[in-house]
């Protein structure tokens, strides 16, 4: 539909929104007399306002020029053939042409300008800003479209990425539908990396439960895109990870479900959550951890995942 009509102004963007959400408005329709060049887009029948104005402004008086629209846009032009006579009598005494009464008579749905105004008005200001604050926009549409990201194939370059969607590409029909619906988001990570943009590595202390958070021109990922991990988990663990330390403790005692953090030992950010030990010995020393004031942490993780945190000079919180 843009490549036929090749819009140039805001009113023309408003234009194709309409056609686009009607039926028989466009194909069949206004294509066919764009394309024989017979109209312009800007001439053509695109929301059901457009019917009204235009037989007014061709003399018809206000109330038939509504009725007139109400029929056309309820699809209902041919539905009483005697009544569109008198229509189309009506019409032609003004000198409406024949090509636009035969428009209408094709029309089943037409969408109203105000809703159509109202698309455009967001898709621009969507668009302003993947143009304009790409990082904002990118952060923002991960967070709440992006149901499918998968950190494991996403945040790791550009390659990993192509690698995946030719994976789901071979896959043909036989792709589940989790894959197809990752498909897109994936070729919104591609573009991401095409522009000149990357992810940070999660971070235990900095990545937000559910939240894609743009730091260092960069786009740090949320503890939720481990595969698997889920929002609840993330956010216990986030609100875990982010109390702060107060006098007079140095044991911090917290539980994580042992599938949860065999997710986050498996992860990418495993090497700043655990050394190689195994999470199904009896009991496991984690190290290699930070608190929030930089202080190395020791963790003992027993089977039943009760994790036990301790810090010589850890000021509790």
């Amino acid at each position: 539909m843009l490549v036929d009509t090749k819009p140039t102004t805001f009113d023309e963007l408003i234009r194709i929104s309409g056609l686009s959400h009607g039926t028989d408005v466009w194909l069949g329709n206004a294509q066919s007399l764009i394309e024989a060049g017979t109209v312009t887009l800007q001439d053509s029948i695109c929301c059901r306002d457009d019917i009204m104005i235009y037989l007014i402004k061709q003399g018809l008086p206000p109330n038939p020029a509504f009725k007139i629209m109400e029929t056309v846009r309820k699809g209902k032009a041919l539905k009483d053939p005697a009544k569109w006579e008198e229509y189309k009598t009506l019409m032609k005494e003004h000198n409406v042409p024949e090509w636009y009464i035969k428009s209408c008579e094709k029309i089943k749905y037409m969408f109203p300008k105000a809703h159509a105004a109202a698309y455009v008005t967001n898709a621009f200001r969507i668009a302003w800003f993947k143009v304009h604050q790409p990082l904002a926009y990118y952060a923002a549409y991960f967070s709440i479209r992006a149901d499918e990201f998968d950190s494991d194939c996403m945040i790791f370059g550009k390659e990993k990425v192509k690698n995946k969607m030719k994976e789901i590409d071979l896959l043909g029909n036989n792709a589940t539908q989790k894959d197809k619906t990752m498909y897109p988001v994936l070729e919104l990570v591609l573009e991401m990396y095409e522009r000149g943009y990357e992810f940070l590595p999660m971070d235990l202390y900095k990545s937000h439960a559910s939240k894609f958070l743009v730091e260092e021109g960069k786009i740090r990922p949320p503890l939720n895109s481990i595969p698997g991990l889920g929002t609840v988990a993330a956010e216990g663990i986030t609100e875990y990870y982010n109390s702060k330390y107060v006098e007079g403790n140095n044991t911090e005692t917290a539980t994580l479900q042992k599938t949860v953090y065999d997710k986050i030992t498996a992860s990418s950010i495993s090497s700043s959550f655990v050394n190689t030990a195994s999470s199904t010995s009896p009991s496991t020393i984690v190290t290699n951890v930070n608190d929030a004031t930089g202080a190395a942490l020791t963790a003992t993780i027993d089977t039943n995942g009760k994790i036990t945190w301790t810090n010589d000079k850890m000021t509790k919180n």
